[in-house]
C-alpha cells in the first residue's frame, strides 16, 4: 500500500535540458516533498515498533514486519523514473534535494539493518518453533548469527534476544507442565512431562556453555561472555522445581506400588488398605490448589514449606504402612500367597523403608506354612476313612486324588520357597522342611495302600462280573418283567480304571481290556435299557383282553428275551445280534398293538355314541302355555325312541366288522369265529352289555329327574264326574302309561342281538317247543339288572307320590260338593212339601250364588313337578251346577209363592 506518487509530466529527454525547464522542476520538487513526508512517516512508524511479547519469535516477527515496508520503499526509489527525477533536481540544484537525500540515507540505513536482521534471524525461526527438541541447533545458529551479523554481534542486541529465548523456553515448559491439570494426570504421564521439561531447561544451559567453547575455539575475536544470571537464573530455578515435582510423583508412585492386589489377598483388612490409599491421595492434594506460582523465584520460600510438609506426610504414611504390614502378617491366610507377594515386592519399586520391612517377613511366611502343614494333617486324619470326592470321581481313585491334592497343596508351596535359597537354610526353614517330608510320606503310603487294595479286588471280582447274564427276570403281581443286569460294580471298575490311568498308576490287563470296551458296554446297556423300556411300556399299554388276544406274540417276545437272561453274558459276542433281533420283534409287535388300539378306539367310539343316546326326548310346545296331553306326550317319546334305536343298531352292527379286522391282523382269518379271538369277542360283548345297562340306567335317571323337576312337560284335565272329581286320564291309566314308557326304554335292548358263543356273529332266531320264534338279545340280562329295576321302581314311586299330592289338592274342591252331590229332585220335593220360609230359600240361593262366584276366582292351572293340571272344565261344571241350583230353587220359590197367592185370592173371594 506504500507507493511513491510520480509527476504527471513527460520526462523524456536529456537531464540537463529538463533541469532548465521551470515547470518540470516545480512539479518534481512537489513530488520530492511528498516523497520526503511519506518516507519520514514510514521510518517514524517502523522505529516506534517493539516486539509484541517476550519471546524470541516476537523479535524475529518485528524485523520481518519492519523489513516489508522499508523494502517496498527501497525498491521504488531504485525505479528508473524516480532516479531520473532525482538527477534532474540535483542538476537544477533544487533546495529540497538536501533534506530528501538525508531521508533517503536514513531509509537506506534502516532498510539494510532490517533486511540484514530479518535474514539472519529467520535462520533461527524453525529452531525456535520446536525449541525443546533442537536447542543445540538453535544455539549453533545463534553462534553463526553472532559471527556473521552486522547488528546482532553485540551484547546489547544478543543478550536481550537470548533472554527472550530463555523466556520462551520457560513459557514452553509452563505450558507443558500445566499445574492446573498436572496432579490430576496419570503418574507415568506426569513424570514423563516433568522429565522432558527439566531436560529442556538443563539442555538450554548446557548447550550455551558448549557454544561458548565453540565460539572461543573458532578464533573469533568476539567471545560469548554474557550475563549468566540474566540468562539462566529463572530456568535453573524452574529445573529444580521440575525435579521436586518429579520427586513428589516418584514418591507417590512408590507408595501406590505398595498396594498391590496380593496385599489385599494376604491381609484380612481390605478397608485398612483403602484408608492408606486415601491418605496417599491426600498428601498430593495441596499441590492441586497452590495459592502461588511455584515456578516463580519470588515463591521459593512458600514452595520450600510445601516440600517440607510433603516429606513429613510421606514419613508418617510410611510408618502407618509398616504397622499395617506387621498386623497383616500376624494372621496370614496362605503361606504361598504371602510368599508370592513378597517375591513380587522384590521386583517392584517401593519406598526403601517399606521394602526392608517386607523382606523381614519371610520368617512369618514359614510360620504360616507350619500352620498349614498342621491343618493338612488334621484334614487327612479326620477324612482318612471317608475322604471327600470330586464330582464324578469313583471312591478309590477319588481318595487317591484327594490325598494327592493335599500333597500338592504342601509341595507346591515348599517348591516355591526354594526360589529363595537362604529361606530353607535357616533353622526354622530346616524344621519346616522335615515336617513337610514326614507329612508327604504319610500321604504317599495312604495312596499306595488304596491302590494295591483296589488292584487285588479288581483282579478277583472282574471275571465273575463278566459272567453275569444281560438280563434278569423280575416277577411282579401283574406279570414278569425284566431288568438290566449290568452290575454297578463293573461300571465302577471301569471308571476307577480310567481315573487310575489318568493318575499314572499301573492297570491290570483285564481291567484295561474292560475299560477299553466301555463305549461298547455303554452302547449295549443304553440299547438294552431302551429296548426293555420299550417292551415294558408296550406291555403296560396292553390290557388283560389284549394280553389274551396277543398271547402267541407275547410268548414269542419272551422266548427271544430268554436268551438275554439265560444264555448271553457280558463276554458273549452275540449281544448286538440279540438286540437287533428283539428290536425287530418288538417293532412288529408295537405296530400290531397300535393297529388293534386304533380299531379298539373305533369300537369304543361307537359304544360311547350308543351309550350317550337320550331315549327320553320330550316334545316342546311352540306356545309355552300349551303342553301336550299325557297320551300325546308318551306317544312322542316312544316315536323318538324308535328313531334313535335305528341309529344305535346301525352303530352296533358295525362292531363285528371291526372285530373281524382285528381277527385278520392277529389270526390272518376273517370268519368272525376264530378260536384265538374267542376271549376277545367275549370281552367286547361284555363291554356292550355294560354299556347297554349303563344306557338304560342313565336314561331312567334322566326320566326320574324330569319327573321330580319343577318344570311341566305334559298337561292333564280335571273333570267333575259326579259324585267324584277325576283326572283325564285318571291316575290308574296315567301310572300304566309311566310303566309302559319305562318298559319301552328297557325294550330298546331287545334290538341288540347277542353273538354266538366264541364268535362275533349274531345268533339267528330260534324256535321253542311251541314253535314260537325266540330272539337272543341283551334284554333278558339288562332287564334283570338290579340297577335297572331299582331305577324303574323309583320312577313309579315318585309318580305315585305325585298323583297322591294332586289328589289331595283336588280334595279342596269338595267344599263345593253341595253343588253336585245331593239328589236335586229329592231335595226340591222335600222343600216343596215343607214349604219353608223365604229365609230358608234366601240362604240356599245365597250359598249357590257364592259358589258360582268363588269358582270363577280360583286358579285354572296348577303346576306340580312335570304335570300341569287344567282346572277349567272342573270349574265350569261346578259353576253350571251352582247356577242350576239357583234356577231350580227360584222356580220352586216362584211356584210356592204363586200357590200361596192363589190360596190367598180364594180366601179373599170367599
Amino acid at each position: 500500500d506504500i507507493k511513491l506518487e510520480m509527476p504527471a509530466i513527460n520526462l523524456d529527454g536529456e537531464v540537463s535540458v529538463l533541469a532548465t525547464v521551470p515547470e518540470v522542476v516545480r512539479s518534481l520538487e512537489s513530488c520530492a516533498m511528498t516523497w520526503q513526508t511519506l518516507i519520514s512517516r514510514v521510518l517514524g512508524e517502523q522505529l516506534k515498533k517493539v516486539p509484541k511479547d517476550k519471546g524470541p519469535l516476537a523479535e524475529i516477527d518485528l524485523w520481518q514486519e519492519k523489513n516489508a515496508p522499508l523494502s517496498a520503499l527501497a525498491v521504488q526509489i531504485k525505479l528508473p523514473e524516480v532516479q531520473k527525477a532525482l538527477e534532474i533536481l540535483q542538476e537544477a540544484k533544487s533546495k529540497c534535494t538536501g533534506d530528501l537525500q538525508r531521508v533517503l540515507s536514513d531509509l537506506k540505513k534502516h532498510h539494510l539493518e532490517a533486511q540484514d536482521n530479518a535474514k539472519f534471524l529467520s535462520t533461527l525461526e524453525r529452531h525456535l518453533k520446536v525449541i525443546s527438541n533442537i536447542i543445540p541447533s538453535l544455539l549453533n545458529a545463534l553462534r553463526m548469527v553472532w559471527i556473521m551479523s552486522r547488528h546482532y554481534n553485540k551484547d546489547e542486541r544478543m543478550v536481550p534476544f537470548m533472554e527472550r529465548i530463555a523466556w520462551e523456553i520457560s513459557m514452553r515448559v509452563r505450558k507443558v507442565v500445566d499445574l492446573s491439570t498436572l496432579f490430576r494426570q496419570d503418574i507415568p504421564v506426569a513424570k514423563k512431562k516433568l522429565t522432558e521439561a527439566k531436560n529442556t531447561l538443563e539442555q538450554w544451559k548446557k548447550c550455551y556453555f558448549t557454544t561458548c567453547i565453540q565460539v572461543e575455539q573458532s578464533g573469533s575475536e568476539r567471545y560469548w561472555k554474557f550475563d549468566v544470571k540474566r540468562l539462566f537464573e529463572k530456568t535453573d530455578y524452574m529445573a529444580s522445581i521440575c525435579q521436586d515435582m518429579y520427586d513428589i510423583f516418584q514418591v507417590t508412585e512408590e507408595l501406590y506400588n505398595t498396594f498391590i492386589p496380593e496385599l489385599t489377598t494376604v491381609s484380612e483388612n481390605p478397608k485398612g488398605i483403602d484408608e492408606l490409599r486415601r491418605e496417599v491421595n491426600i498428601i498430593i492434594g495441596p499441590m492441586e490448589d497452590l495459592a502461588f506460582d511455584p515456578f516463580s523465584i519470588e515463591s521459593a520460600h512458600d514452595w520450600a514449606l510445601v516440600m517440607e510438609e510433603f516429606r513429613e506426610d510421606v514419613s508418617d504414611i510410611e510408618e502407618k504402612i509398616k504397622r499395617f504390614i506387621d498386623e497383616s502378617f500376624t494372621a496370614l491366610r496362605s503361606a504361598e500367597t504371602a510368599f508370592d507377594m513378597l517375591l513380587k515386592y522384590k521386583h517392584i519399586q517401593i519406598r526403601e523403608n517399606i521394602s526392608k520391612k517386607l523382606m523381614k517377613k519371610f520368617s512369618d511366611v514359614l510360620g504360616q506354612y507350619q500352620k498349614e502343614l498342621e491343618t493338612i494333617k488334621q484334614i487327612f486324619v479326620q477324612n482318612l476313612e471317608d475322604p471327600p470326592l470330586c464330582k464324578n470321581h469313583p471312591p478309590v481313585a477319588g481318595a487317591i486324588s484327594w490325598s494327592r491334592s493335599l500333597l500338592y497343596r504342601i509341595k507346591h508351596t515348599i517348591i516355591r520357597f526354594q526360589e529363595v535359597e537362604e529361606l530353607l537354610a535357616t533353622e526354622r526353614g530346616k524344621e519346616v522342611k522335615q515336617m513337610y517330608l514326614k507329612m508327604s510320606k504319610k500321604l504317599k503310603e495312604y495312596e499306595d495302600q488304596k491302590y494295591y487294595q483296589w488292584r487285588e479286588r479288581t483282579e478277583h471280582v472282574l471275571p465273575s462280573l463278566l459272567k453275569h447274564t444281560l438280563l434278569e427276570p423280575v416277577t411282579t403281581k401283574k406279570s414278569v418283567s425284566f431288568a438290566l443286569n449290568f452290575s454297578p460294580e463293573m461300571q465302577e471298575i471301569i471308571t476307577e480304571t480310567k481315573y487310575m490311568e489318568q493318575l499314572g498308576l499301573p492297570i491290570p490287563e483285564m481291567a484295561r481290556y474292560v475299560a477299553l470296551q466301555e463305549d461298547k458296554y455303554l452302547r449295549y446297556t443304553s440299547k438294552l435299557k431302551a429296548m426293555l423300556d420299550h417292551y415294558h411300556k408296550l406291555m403296560e399299554m396292553v390290557d388283560e383282553a389284549e394280553t389274551k388276544l396277543l398271547k402267541d406274540y407275547i410268548q414269542e417276545l419272551r422266548k427271544i428275551l430268554k436268551a438275554g437272561h439265560k444264555r448271553l453274558t457280558w463276554k458273549s459276542v452275540g449281544i448286538g445280534e440279540f438286540i437287533v433281533q428283539f428290536t425287530q420283534a418288538i417293532g412288529k409287535f408295537e405296530l400290531l398293538v397300535h393297529q388293534i388300539h386304533h380299531i379298539s378306539e373305533d369300537i369304543c367310539s361307537k359304544i360311547r355314541s350308543i351309550e350317550s343316546t337320550n331315549l327320553f326326548k320330550f316334545p316342546h310346545s311352540e306356545n309355552g302355555d300349551t303342553l301336550p296331553g299325557a297320551k300325546e306326550f308318551f306317544d312322542y317319546v316312544k316315536c323318538e325312541q324308535a328313531k334313535d334305536v335305528e341309529h344305535m343298531i346301525r352303530k352296533y352292527s358295525a362292531i363285528p366288522q371291526l372285530l373281524i379286522e382285528v381277527e385278520r391282523r392277529v389270526a390272518s382269518t376273517n370268519s368272525g369265529k376264530s378260536p384265538k379271538l374267542a376271549s376277545y369277542y367275549a370281552y367286547w360283548e361284555n363291554r356292550i352289555y355294560q354299556m347297554l345297562t349303563q344306557l338304560i340306567v342313565k336314561n331312567l335317571q334322566t326320566f326320574n329327574a324330569a319327573v321330580l323337576a319343577n318344570e311341566p312337560l305334559l298337561q292333564m284335565e280335571v273333570v267333575l264326574s259326579a259324585p267324584e272329581i277325576t283326572l283325564q286320564p285318571n291316575a290308574s291309566e296315567f301310572e300304566k302309561m309311566i310303566v309302559q314308557s319305562i318298559q319301552d326304554c328297557v325294550d330298546v335292548t331287545k334290538h341288540f342281538i347277542r353273538w354266538m358263543r366264541g364268535t362275533c356273529i349274531e345268533c339267528p332266531p330260534q324256535h321253542d317247543k311251541e314253535d314260537e320264534v325266540v330272539t337272543f338279545s341283551f334284554y333278558s340280562d339288562v332287564s334283570q339288572s338290579p340297577l335297572v329295576i331299582e331305577k324303574a321302581v323309583l320312577i313309579t314311586q315318585n309318580v305315585h307320590k305325585l298323583l297322591d299330592s294332586l289328589s289331595k289338592f283336588l280334595n279342596q274342591w269338595n267344599r263345593y260338593d253341595l253343588a253336585w252331590k245331593p239328589d236335586k229332585a229329592a231335595v226340591l220335593d222335600h222343600l216343596a212339601a215343607e214349604k219353608p220360609a223365604c229365609v230358608i230359600f234366601d240362604d240356599r240361593l245365597q250359598f249357590y250364588m257364592k259358589v258360582a262366584q268363588e269358582v270363577t276366582q280360583q286358579p285354572l292351572i296348577k303346576d306340580e313337578q312335570f304335570i300341569r293340571l287344567h282346572l277349567a272344565p272342573l270349574a265350569f261344571t261346578v259353576q253350571e251346577n251352582a247356577k242350576s241350583w239357583v234356577m231350580s230353587l227360584g222356580k220352586l220359590l216362584n211356584e210356592l209363592a204363586r200357590e200361596e197367592l192363589f190360596n190367598l185370592q180364594d180366601e179373599i173371594q170367599v
